[in-house]
């Protein structure tokens, strides 16, 4: 490669500097843990060398600026948009170049070069402002350190142009416009290296908006005035002109700070105070009321802290129990779990504002040790305040302050602050109390929808099987009845002995009509029951199981009819399942007895069990909606070849009450068996 001279006039040497600058950046991030970062700003530094050494290159090099700006602060295009939106910028700087090479032209004109890096300007810087609004605490630090950079590098160039046109000082502009750029990349690199420069990035950002604008004012006044009103000054006036065009600058540039401070000052000398710290609390009181996220309101609060009490640092400790977590923390720091044992949690929910030696002994992660007499401490600020943010005797999280000293009048605003704060977290907590009821008061409202639907459907098949047993087995018997009635009022004359033998037949059929009306009685609603109670019914169906089944009874008397009704068809359907899956040799248990949680029973076999996921059945699902409308719960274990458990339990009034008469024609007291 032939070594032209033009990269080593003022133009190359500034395009080296800035090339320079990236390069610096790229290793700074790349040692600090950003890749990403590092990445992008080495491909920048190429490009912008790439046009260093071929002029004709610089519309790509100027999409490759555009596409970082998209891609700040995370050095990412993840959104759709900010994809398309550099495919199109780099669409646009490679056809520039191809057009350039076809005309055989070196590089662009000076007016197109302008216009194309002001549209970069435009749309990276507005991509950048439409993400700080959005973006997270460091994110938005990274964003701030780099639109200072860019005020700053716009005031110098402004600076710049209005010194070459008025004095002709420096003659070509251009280099030094250039050699500004260099802010971007070291403003860049400070934003992922230095946690010191993102903290004061938004500190920053206001300086330099504010001088980079009223530098810029007093250059354009200046132009205006001189060239626009008056006439170009000569050259014996030139000097003059610049020395005053200089000092307007700086006296634009100083003005805002020098004045807060001399207030500041006076303010100081007349007995007041600077009203900052007092803004913090009304400040945060007015936020609370706007209905601001609380994650972002804690954000804030920091931030407020930070700036005016608590110059090394502001945290937001929260959680409930003793376990507290590190929510917030300006500068930032990451999430911290913290979990107090009783004793700690009474002392330091009871406390209203600790200092660093009540810290070191009750919170020791937060505050460390104390500093040893004679040392010099490296840990920190030599002294801090923790509030603890309490409600009603219940702790809700802490307010961590650092800084150098901390007056009585402040540590009464910090715990005015905390008791806000307290309440303001006591009231998220019932929010989240109550949107957690109001969830569970939604599935809980879906379970007895369908459970009524159960109920209704059960209803509706135990009908049915009324109807057909009465249909298929007394109705038959008694037409068989009335059949032979009418065949033996045919024998009384005819053949007496016939007669005799039907009459016979007729009292057997009467026995076995009986026998079924009562069968279908016991499976609506057993009298024994009624009768007897709830120990002597299961006994008399456990006689009737086609398996051995033994029957414990503990209870000490009468329950209401209600309860008594829901254990008796729960173990019946039970014991039915049993007897039909547990297999022909399986034993069958029955107990039931009063606990603490009110009326226990359960009934388990030896038999061949199965998977018992969460579709058991429909005859599980009834027996749980039936106890479920007393307020109880049943649970089903099994395994293959373990057998199967089945246990209820029905919670019972303080004070039992008699049993109640129940009607025997109830329709929703049918068994399984009828059911089938």
């Amino acid at each position: 490669m032939t070594v032209r001279a033009e990269w080593f006039d003022a133009a190359g040497v500034a395009t080296l500097v800035v090339v320079l600058g990236w390069g610096v950046a790229a290793v700074a991030t790349a040692r600090a843990g950003s890749p990403r970062t590092a990445r992008w700003s080495a491909g920048v530094a190429a490009a912008t060398a790439a046009a260093y050494a071929w002029p004709v290159l610089v519309p790509g090099t100027a999409s490759v600026w555009f596409a970082l700006g998209l891609a700040l602060p995370q050095a990412d295009l993840g959104s759709p948009g900010r994809r398309a939106a550099a495919a199109a910028g780099a669409a646009v700087g490679a056809a520039a170049v191809v057009v350039l090479v076809a005309s055989d032209s070196p590089a662009p004109p000076g007016w197109a070069v302008l216009l194309g890096w002001l549209a970069v300007a435009v749309g990276a810087g507005g991509a950048l402002a439409a993400r700080c609004v959005r973006a997270g605490a460091d994110d938005r630090a990274r964003i701030q350190l780099v639109c200072a950079a860019a005020a700053l590098s716009t005031a110098f160039s402004g600076g710049i142009a209005a010194l070459s046109v008025l004095v002709s000082v420096p003659a070509a502009p251009g280099p030094w416009i250039v050699g500004a750029l260099v802010l971007l990349p070291l403003a860049t690199a400070a934003g992922e290296v230095s946690a010191q420069a993102r903290h004061g990035a938004a500190r920053l950002l206001v300086e330099s908006v504010a001088a980079a604008g009223t530098a810029l004012l007093a250059g354009a006044v200046y132009l205006v005035v001189v060239v626009g009103l008056g006439r170009f000054p000569e050259d014996e006036e030139r000097s003059l002109l610049g020395l005053s065009l200089l000092a307007a600058v700086v006296l634009a540039v100083l003005v805002v700070p020098t004045r807060h401070r001399l207030l500041a000052l006076g303010t100081a000398l007349v007995g007041g105070r600077v009203e900052g710290p007092e803004r913090v609390l009304t400040g945060f009181g007015a936020r609370m009321s706007r209905a601001i996220p609380m994650d972002e309101l804690l954000l804030q609060l920091a931030e407020s802290l930070q700036a005016t009490v608590a110059p090394a640092g502001a945290e937001v400790w929260v959680g409930d129990d003793g376990a507290l977590t590190r929510t917030v923390a300006v500068p930032h720091r990451p999430a911290q779990p913290m979990h107090l044992d009783p004793e700690t949690l009474r002392v330091v929910t009871a406390a209203r504002i600790g200092g660093r030696a009540w810290t070191a002994v009750w919170l020791p992660e937060i505050g460390g040790p104390l500093p040893v007499a004679g040392s010099q401490d490296e840990s920190g600020p030599a002294d801090l305040r923790i509030v603890p943010l309490a409600h009603q005797g219940v702790l809700r999280g802490l307010l961590v302050v650092r800084g150098e000293a901390f007056p009585e009048d402040t540590e009464q605003l910090l715990v005015d602050l905390g008791r806000q704060l307290g309440l303001a977290l006591h009231n998220v907590g019932l929010d989240s109390a109550l949107q957690a009821s109001l969830v569970e008061l939604e599935r809980r409202n879906a379970e007895l929808q369908a459970s009524r639907l159960r109920i209704v459907t059960a209803a509706d098949e135990s009908r049915r099987a009324i109807e057909r047993n009465l249909h298929d087995g007394a109705q038959q018997h008694l037409v068989a009845l009335a059949v032979k009635l009418g065949v033996a009022a045919e024998l009384v004359d005819d053949d007496p002995d016939a007669l005799r033998g039907l009459l016979t037949d007729l009292r057997a059929d009467v026995s076995a009509t009986i026998a079924e009306l009562r069968s279908l009685a016991h499976g609506i609603y057993p009298p024994l029951l009624r009768e007897r109670g709830l120990g002597e019914a299961l006994r008399a169906a456990g006689l009737r199981s086609p398996l051995g089944c033994r029957v414990r009874d503990d209870l000490p008397g009468r329950l209401p009819a209600e309860i008594e009704a829901a254990a008796y068809f729960c173990c019946l359907e039970a014991m039915q399942n049993a007897a039909k899956h547990a297999g022909a040799g399986a034993q069958l248990e029955v107990v039931v007895e009063r606990g603490e949680g009110g009326l226990l029973f359960e009934v388990r076999d030896d038999g061949a069990g199965f998977d018992a996921g969460p579709d058991t059945g429909h005859g599980f699902a009834n027996m749980a909606d039936r106890v479920g409308a007393l307020g109880g719960t049943l649970r089903v274990e099994s395994a293959p070849g373990q057998g199967t458990s089945v246990r209820g339990v029905v919670p019972l009034p303080a004070a039992p009450a008699e049993p109640a008469e129940t009607s025997s024609r109830s329709t929703l007291g049918v068994s399984s068996s009828l059911r089938r």
